[in-house]
């Protein structure tokens, strides 16, 4: 499994905005994560679908988190992006493995389920708010 340059960004739009603790302008949210003005536009876009954050519209509008960094986890940003975490494509639903009769008896998928779920529980279990300084 390889997170994308799009999940990646992500996770740096949404440490932006919660070192900001409320509002940024999309401008500034480029400026201080390094992604172009357009693509961190469209990230936030799909951010806001996922409900963790809020866009406001007018004069002094701009982009805050719409839930608490604490409530915010890798895995969860990973896959509002990217889809479901998958270290092999045979565990996905749509795959029919010509080796084997049975999915469910493949030696090699159980190892690969096992180590999914212990992948994708532990970037369940690192919030945002564990990179963030109490002192700033």
């Amino acid at each position: 499994m390889r997170m994308t340059h799009e999940a990646d960004y992500a996770i740096r739009v949404v440490y932006c905005l919660a070192l900001s603790g409320g509002k940024l302008s999309a401008k500034s949210i480029s400026e201080e994560t390094g992604v172009t003005l357009r693509f961190a536009l469209k990230i936030l876009r799909k951010l806001i679908l996922a409900g963790l954050v809020q866009s406001y519209k007018g004069v002094s509008g701009g982009y805050a988190l719409q839930k608490a960094p604490s409530d915010i986890s890798l895995g969860e940003i990973i896959e509002y992006i990217d889809g479901p975490i998958a270290i092999n494509h045979c565990l996905s639903n749509e795959f029919d493995c010509t080796r084997v009769q049975s999915k469910a008896g493949c030696g090699f998928r159980k190892v690969f389920v096992s180590v999914n779920q212990s992948l994708r529980q532990q970037l369940y279990d690192v919030k945002i708010d564990r990179f963030i300084d109490s002192t700033t």
